[in-house]
């Protein structure tokens, strides 16, 4: 059995078996042709009963064996991988060993063909055109940062693995939350060269801005866009345009309509929106303003009046948003059931996806609440913040208090799937024109893969931690260069719609996720204990509190911010598990080799 493979340079290595077969098989791919395992099986026959043996002989065996099952086109494909790396090596015809360089006619056949798997990876994405332009371009960004901007360190414990760099396909950052009543206020425009809209003064002008604004943003980033305060900031335009129900659902229907299109090279924008349900303490006092004046400035409307007085203010620009509540029901109403129908076909709506607050003055009896939970029931469509039960204390004598210490609805702002980000470090910093902290996301993502952590160091929860570290450390690095340069990228003017509307990014959070914990605690206690045992849950917590501690270390020296995140890793897992499979056969996953 072969134990040590001989490099170009003449320094040694343990024998790996799977890299033979990922070379092999990606010959295969290359040409789109079904794998041949005997392939593997007659080189590893090959091979045996040496002791060692050289990168040079085993890719001559591989030619070898491909001719003798007449793959010619693998074969050919494969001598041409070599070759490529071959002048790499010498620095032939000015190319260099440290670039990688993409076979073109490969990207599109494995795209037309359908063999790329990251075509299934995004839910969002379809089979088309766009999808294939946008896959191409994004192998060749990725490289990119993998080749330029990271060391070979960082690149290789993503190409192999260990954590996983997200959005590499994009030069931008990962997500971003937007003031909603700025655009509502000045309109969208600002960028020299493009059309211009005047601050929208009714309801359907505003949705139509805003699905502009959404749709146009998302395209200077690579994750979600979202509003904060939906219901609350448009309500006021339900007021003054006197709208019928239907008419309030027509037009939401379209908004919503507008977001699903997949307009953005193949896929529809992620965009969230945050539902107050009822208007939070922080706006209750607050004007709607459009141009910076009252929305409602100089309006002369008997029956607008009218139902202002029996609400119980006097003036029409003595309205503040608490007196709307009627009105973000309605929209609320709209919002729901057109979610739940869905399109044409009942296909459900993907997006905007809604997170709603359910704070203490929640109205579980409310006309909406069983509209709100049939869409959870049958559709699934909305995230929950749960401000319930957090927010007063009980003080010496046993009665209730506020907890100051407690997150509110005016503090936390949901961007992304799982990206809770506390506003309160924020305050500091300054927030978006009204001082609401709306401008804030996330720069980038890194998340490390725990699964293979827990396999490689069973037993050992320092050597663990060691690597976890280490991890942690390469990660903040990947981030800290990314924020360089996605703010350079900014200077330049790459980012034109952001500029206008982002000032900077020291409200942006660099972000370090984890996934497959669980299965970190299957592993390391070799299928003892799980997560929802108390060993594992321990296990757990001191890893994440490790990390956390780790996070904050990073904060302070860097001075940008930092957090921890559960990554939703729907293609990100499914890649960690197929890289694990291959090196560490008996590693315990969930799910089958099938799935």
């Amino acid at each position: 059995m072969v134990k040590i493979i001989i490099k170009r340079d003449g320094s040694s290595q343990r024998f790996v078996p799977f890299k033979i077969e990922d070379a092999i098989k990606k010959a295969f791919e290359s040409e789109v042709k079904p794998y041949d395992k005997t392939v593997f099986t007659e080189v590893m026959s090959g091979i045996n009963g040496r002791d060692e043996i050289s990168v040079e002989a085993i890719q001559d065996i591989i030619e070898k064996v491909l001719y003798a099952h007449q793959h010619f086109e693998v074969m050919k494909s494969f001598i041409l991988y070599r070759h490529m790396h071959k002048i790499q090596r010498e620095h032939i015809l000015g190319l260099d060993e440290d670039t990688t360089y993409i076979n073109s006619t490969q990207t599109i056949k494995e795209y037309i063909d359908k063999a790329d798997w990251r075509i299934s990876a995004n839910s969002n994405t379809g089979y088309s055109h766009a999808g294939l332009i946008n896959n191409t371009a994004g192998k060749v960004i990725a490289n990119f940062w993998l080749d330029t901007i990271y060391t070979k360190e960082e690149g290789y414990a993503h190409r192999d693995g260990d954590y996983h760099i997200h959005d590499l396909d994009c030069l931008s950052g990962y997500c971003a939350g937007w003031s909603l009543r700025v655009l509502l206020d000045e309109g969208f425009n600002g960028v020299r060269g493009r059309v211009e809209s005047r601050a929208p003064a009714h309801f359907r002008e505003a949705l139509g801005q805003m699905a502009n604004f959404l749709g146009i943003l998302q395209s200077e980033w690579a994750g979600a866009q979202a509003f904060s305060s939906f219901d609350t900031y448009l309500a006021p335009y339900v007021y003054k345009d006197q709208l019928t129900y239907k008419e309030i659902k027509k037009a939401v229907r379209s908004f919503i309509y507008n977001l699903n299109v997949p307009a953005r090279w193949g896929q529809s924008p992620f965009t969230n929106i945050t539902i107050d349900w009822t208007v939070p303490d922080d706006l209750k006092g607050q004007i709607p303003t459009r141009n910076q004046l009252h929305l409602f400035s100089e309006m002369e409307d008997s029956l607008l009046l009218e139902e202002a007085q029996n609400r119980g203010v006097e003036r029409l620009e003595a309205m503040t948003y608490r007196d709307f509540q009627p009105e973000m029901n309605l929209i609320n109403k709209a919002y729901y059931e057109v979610m739940t129908e869905g399109d044409k076909q009942g296909q459900p709506f993907t997006f905007p996806i809604p997170t709603v607050n359910i704070t203490e003055d929640f109205d579980w009896y409310g006309e909406n609440t069983d509209i709100l939970f049939e869409n959870t029931a049958k559709i699934g469509s909305s995230y929950f913040q749960n401000f319930i039960g957090s927010q007063y204390i009980r003080d010496e004598s046993g009665e209730l208090i506020p907890n100051e210490e407690a997150y509110k609805p005016g503090h936390v702002r949901s961007m992304c799937c799982r990206l809770q980000l506390d506003l309160r470090e924020l305050l500091k910093r300054g927030g978006g024109l009204f001082g609401s902290a709306e401008m804030t996301g996330s720069i980038g993502v890194v998340t490390i893969n725990m699964a293979r952590l827990g396999y490689l160091y069973a037993g050992d929860e320092e050597k663990l931690i060691t690597k976890l570290t280490k991890l942690m450390e390469y990660a903040y690095s990947t981030l800290e260069k990314k924020r360089i340069f996605v703010q350079e990228m900014y200077d330049r003017g790459l980012f034109p719609y952001t500029a206008r509307y982002l000032p900077g990014f020291n409200n942006h959070f660099s972000t370090i996720g984890v996934n497959g914990i669980n299965e970190m605690i299957l592993n390391f206690s070799k299928n003892k204990n799980d997560i929802t045992s108390e060993t594992g849950e321990m296990m757990a917590l001191r890893i994440l509190d490790l990390m956390r501690d780790q996070l904050k270390e990073f904060q302070e020296r860097s001075g940008n911010l930092y957090n921890l995140e559960a990554t939703p890793a729907e293609g990100t897992t499914y890649r960690f598990a197929k890289e694990d499979i291959k090196r560490y056969p008996d590693m315990i996953q969930a799910g089958t080799k099938e799935n």
